[in-house]
């Protein structure tokens, strides 16, 4: 009988170093993806970024080269006179 006993301990301990394992498993399985999903979105971001800087970049070249065109046109006025 407490042959029996032990072997069902035995086997109650087995299984549940198995499930612990496997709960190990599935809880690391989880943080990579999770990691994996704050890396996409993190280069999405940059990504988008790098984008919005770029139409500032250009907004910023558009206004000085229409500054600098329209104190030309001025300067232009003034030696004619």
């Amino acid at each position: 009988m407490a042959n029996q006993q032990n072997q069902n301990q035995n086997q109650n301990q087995q299984q549940n170093n198995q499930n612990q394992q496997q709960n190990h498993q599935v809880a690391q399985s989880i943080k990579n993806t999770a990691g994996s999903a704050f890396e996409t979105m993190h280069n999405a971001l940059e990504a988008t970024e790098n984008i919005a800087m770029s139409a500032v970049d250009g907004t910023i070249n558009a206004v000085s080269k229409m500054t600098g065109q329209n104190k030309n046109q001025q300067n232009n006025k003034r030696n004619k006179q």
